[in-house]
């Protein structure tokens, strides 16, 4: 091997460098193999990865240019967040190596400029100070001047020619189509360190900004464009890492979704810090001590969550976005007609263990969700008590004597005054134990109090929370968090308050179906919940029938479920991993690896 020469070593020393500061948070990053992830028994993993029964996962700058050698002309394709520049820079190096000369189109010289794509995008950006902005109905091609980009000539000549940038598939081109991904989280962790900006901006903005900007535009038209060029795709690439890449073939890439989509998935979760964060899931689930908390975790919220594939020892993430647009009828059966590629249930923690209070708080309703962002379905919830501390509290629902006027009066003069207020004077108090069900359906108010860890089970949309009162703190840089009286009173039911609270909004626990050593409890959602859930309960073994419906799974107590599916997949899950069990499994059976009794929560639609 030749000795690598002082330039180069500069470059790789710039490049690591540059890694080491584009990511602002604790959180580890996906190692490259599966044998430096720590999976032993009774063992929480923030790393599932799902074996391959076939194909190949492929690691290396140098392997993917072996690929391209074949091909004249490539597009390469990709989502907001890669690095480009570095990508471009080690492809142009391997490819220099082999002698070979190199044309590169990039896509960014064809963008349109900066101030047309603020006018472009401006009406789906909500009011300056709002967290919230309105789904984007425009397409990817609206960014670029589209004209110029399907004039160009790819070809000038070189040995290879490569269009490369995000919209790279625009192009006139019948080249072989490369796409590059990066995970939601690693995204934001990029915008956090200002290592990347948005679509068609020259720089990065504050992170409050660029994430709305991302998520109501970028996310949604790359997305789109996704789906759009699916079918021309011939290699998907993960980009997480610093001087390294892992990439697999299209056909094994979709034969790895399918796969998944007739025995069972488990996302890859990740977790944030927050200001009433607390201590629960750092202590139980093994994650980095150094953080101050852990406020959330993203079980399941899959519009930003990952598949990990895995083949001889290589990993490589593919975005749950994927597995929805090649298999959504396997995984969703009956409703896949009704929810299209969007995943309907959600599983997540709210972590008050030794923290705070959660906001006093309320959903939209469909129609004003649909009116006001441009989604299709609303926050319609329940928490589900996991663990907690005796006495607990969840806030829900209203005193029987709420005067709305004078609890709105209260609220601003908090807000102004940045002073306490009794909250039981106007919302229920409710002490919470372990197990219990509390369904808050769109427009009731709510809170978890300090001391619990709650399972959020809920529709699929998640950022749309209207605070009205915060405990008259900080967040965790300082400075107050968001309060929206006003969207929060176009949208609260008064009507839930008093007894009604407690007879309507806790759910009813009871057995359905039992035989030798198992038992099925149902706790019924309420009527505007569209989602419904058991509880299965068995000292050895039990199994389920899907129904043609998608059932998302959680162990809530006991040390680890092994499952069996119909076509003989096998999978142990451990306490308080979430694992989806598609439609097209048919069925499935959970055998208890514990000494005590397993009790599994299953969630699916109606």
């Amino acid at each position: 091997m030749d000795p690598i020469s002082n330039e180069n070593l500069k470059n790789h020393k710039r490049k690591v460098k540059k890694m080491q500061s584009s990511r602002n948070t604790l959180q580890p990053l996906l190692p490259l193999k599966s044998a430096e992830i720590a999976n032993g028994d009774n063992t929480y993993t923030s790393f599932p990865y799902h074996t391959l029964n076939e194909g190949a996962i492929y690691e290396g700058y140098g392997n993917l240019v072996d690929w391209i050698l074949n091909k004249q002309t490539v597009c390469i394709d990709g989502y907001s967040g890669v690095f480009w520049s570095e990508i471009r820079e080690t492809l142009k190096t391997e490819l220099e190596k082999r002698g070979l000369s190199v044309n590169f189109i990039e896509t960014h010289d064809f963008l349109k400029s900066e101030s047309e794509i603020k006018r472009l995008t401006e009406e789906f950006m909500g009011e300056k100070d709002s967290v919230w902005g309105k789904k984007a109905t425009i397409n990817l091609s609206d960014f670029y001047n589209i004209a110029d980009l399907k004039q160009v000539k790819i070809n000038n000549g070189s040995e290879v020619n490569i269009v490369m940038g995000t919209g790279a598939a625009l192009f006139n081109t019948d080249g072989s189509l490369i796409y590059l991904d990066v995970p939601k989280n690693e995204i934001q962790y990029r915008m956090r360190a200002s290592a990347i900006s948005n679509l068609g901006f020259n720089s990065a903005d504050t992170a409050f900004d660029m994430y709305k900007r991302f998520f109501f535009v970028d996310w949604v038209v790359l997305n789109k464009h996704k789906r759009e060029i699916f079918n021309r795709i011939d290699l998907i690439v993960d980009t997480q890492w610093a001087n390294e890449l892992t990439w697999m073939t299209a056909i094994d890439w979709k034969n790895g979704l399918r796969q998944l989509s007739n025995s069972f998935i488990r996302a890859r979760p990740w977790f944030e810090k927050g200001a009433w964060g607390g201590q629960w899931m750092k202590e139980k689930l093994g994650l980095n001590p150094a953080e101050i908390n852990y406020a959330w975790s993203f079980e399941l919220i899959t519009p930003e969550n990952g598949i990990l594939f895995e083949h001889n020892g290589n990993l490589l993430e593919t975005a749950f976005d994927s597995l929805m647009i090649a298999n959504e009828v396997d995984l969703l059966g009956k409703h896949a007609g009704t929810m299209g590629e969007d995943f309907p249930i959600r599983f997540n923690f709210l972590d008050t263990f030794k923290g705070g209070n959660l906001s006093i708080q309320c959903h939209p309703t469909v129609n004003y969700i649909q009116e006001n962002f441009g989604e299709t379905l609303t926050q319609d919830e329940t928490y589900y008590i996991l663990d907690n501390e005796e006495n607990a509290l969840v806030y829900l629902g209203f005193q029987e004597e709420i005067n709305p006027a004078e609890f709105k009066e209260a609220l601003i003069s908090s807000q102004k005054l940045n002073t306490q207020i009794e909250i039981t004077d106007y919302v229920q108090a409710l002490v919470a134990k372990k197990h219990d069900l509390f369904l808050i359906p769109n427009g009731t108010i709510h809170s978890a109090g300090v001391n619990n860890l709650v399972l959020e089970i809920s529709a699929t949309p998640y950022l749309f929370t209207f605070k009205m009162y915060d405990w008259v703190r900080l967040d965790l840089n300082g400075k107050p968090r968001p309060i929206n009286i006003e969207h929060a009173f176009n949208n609260l039911n008064f009507e839930r308050k008093g007894k009604k609270v407690t007879k309507e909004l806790i759910s009813k626990q009871q057995s359905i179906d039992k035989g030798k050593g198992w038992e099925v409890i149902h706790l019924p959602t309420h009527e505007d919940h569209f989602y419904d859930i058991h509880r299965l309960e068995f000292e050895h073994d039990i199994t389920v029938n899907t129904g043609n419906t998608c059932h998302v799974l959680m162990l809530v107590e006991g040390d680890a479920v092994e499952v069996v599916s119909e076509n003989r997949s096998r999978k142990v899950y451990q306490y308080a991993e979430t694992f989806i069990i598609p439609a097209a499994a048919k069925s499935y059976t959970l055998t208890n690896k514990g000494k005590e009794k397993a009790k599994v929560v299953k969630a699916f639609l109606k």
